[in-house]
C-alpha cells in the first residue's frame, strides 16, 4: 500500500533483502529526478541532495548523457536516459552521511526495438566518494643520486591494517584516505601525518595523476576526474595519487618498518612496513593502489617528467 507522508510524499513498504523486514520508502524527486529512498535515512531529500558524492555523481552522469545529442556519439541514434534514482541503504559517520547504495534506472528512452526497453544499463552504484594515495620514498643520504645503488636502495612505506570487506585483517597496501571536503594535497598531507607519523607539506607532493593523463584525454568530452578509477563498475570512488622523496640517513628509514601509526582510539590499527621500490610490484601485488602508483611513477621517470 502506498499513502503520503506528512512532507506529501508516498511512502511504500519495501523488504529488507537481508532480515525480511519491511522498509518503509519515501517517493519523490531528488534534483529533478523520481527517485526513492529510506523513510529512517536522516534528512532525508535535503541529506542526499547535499551529500558531495551524490552530486558529483549525478552531474558527471547528466553530463555524460547530454553528450548523446552529438552526432558522433555512439549512442547518438538510440540514446539512453534516467528514469529513475532508488537510494537503497545509507551510512552515516556520526551525524552526517557516509556512504550511499542506489540503483539508477537508465534505458533508451525511444528503442528502434521495443524489446531494448527491458535491458536497462547496469546501474548499482555505491557512492563515497574521491580518495587520494600516496607513494612515499625513502633513499639513504649516503648513495648518489642518480647512481645505481639509489636505485637498488629506494624502499617504499608501506601500511599493514585491517580491511574487513576483503576478509584481512592483515592487508598489505599503499597509505590512502578518503578527501571528504578537504583540497586534495591538504588530504594527502592529513593521511601522512596519521598513518605514516611523518610531516611533509602540500608544496613538497608532486601528483602522479594529472601528468600522466594530460595528453591522453579523450575527445568524447565527459571529462572525467583526472584520476584512477579502482572499481568503475560498481562504485563512484576514484583515487589520485602524490609522490615525496625524503634522503635520511639509513638508521631513521629503519626506523619505518614495524611502527605502528593510524588514528588508533577512531579505529585504525596500521602498522608500516618497508619494502624496496624494485620489490613494490609483488610485495603489493593485492593492492590497486600499489600497481598503479608504481605504474605512473615508472611511467613518468622513463619520460623525465618526475
Amino acid at each position: 500500500m502506498t499513502q503520503q507522508n506528512a512532507h506529501g510524499h508516498d511512502e511504500s513498504p519495501r523488504a529488507n533483502p537481508v532480515s525480511g523486514q519491511h522498509i518503509v520508502i519515501v517517493r519523490g524527486q531528488l534534483k529533478g529526478h523520481d527517485a526513492t529512498w529510506p523513510e529512517d535515512l536522516p534528512g532525508g531529500r535535503e541529506a542526499i541532495e547535499g551529500f558531495p558524492p551524490f552530486i558529483k555523481w549525478l552531474t558527471q552522469l547528466e553530463k555524460s548523457l547530454r553528450l548523446q545529442s552529438e552526432q558522433s556519439h555512439q549512442f547518438h541514434d538510440e540514446p539512453y536516459k534516467l528514469f529513475k534514482i532508488d537510494v537503497q541503504s545509507f551510512d552515516q559517520f556520526g551525524s552526517r552521511l557516509g556512504f550511499l547504495k542506489l540503483k539508477a534506472e537508465i534505458k533508451k528512452e525511444n528503442p528502434h526495438d521495443p524489446a531494448d526497453k527491458n535491458h536497462p544499463l547496469p546501474g548499482i552504484v555505491f557512492l563515497r566518494g574521491p580518495a587520494v594515495a600516496m607513494l612515499i620514498v625513502l633513499t639513504p643520504d649516503d648513495v648518489e643520486k642518480g647512481s645505481k645503488q639509489e636505485e637498488e636502495d629506494r624502499q617504499i612505506i608501506l601500511t599493514i591494517q585491517p580491511r574487513i570487506p576483503a576478509g584481512s585483517l592483515e592487508f598489505v597496501e599503499l597509505p590512502a584516505g578518503m578527501v571528504d571536503d578537504k583540497e586534495f594535497k591538504g588530504a594527502v598531507a592529513e593521511e601522512i601525518k596519521e598513518e605514516l607519523g611523518m610531516t611533509i607539506k602540500a608544496s613538497e607532493l608532486k601528483e602522479l595523476s594529472a601528468p600522466a593523463q594530460e595528453s591522453r584525454e579523450g575527445s568524447s568530452g565527459e571529462a572525467l576526474p583526472v584520476a584512477m578509477y579502482p572499481s568503475a563498475g560498481g562504485c563512484d570512488e576514484y583515487i589520485r595519487f602524490y609522490t615525496a622523496e625524503r634522503r635520511l640517513p639509513r638508521n631513521e628509514i629503519e626506523k619505518y618498518n614495524h611502527k605502528l601509526t593510524g588514528l588508533r582510539d577512531h579505529g585504525e590499527k596500521i602498522t608500516l612496513k618497508l619494502v624496496k621500490l624494485k620489490d613494490l610490484w609483488k610485495e603489493g601485488a593485492r593492492d590497486s593502489k600499489c600497481l598503479a602508483a608504481l605504474a605512473l611513477w615508472e611511467g613518468l621517470k622513463r619520460e623525465g617528467r618526475l
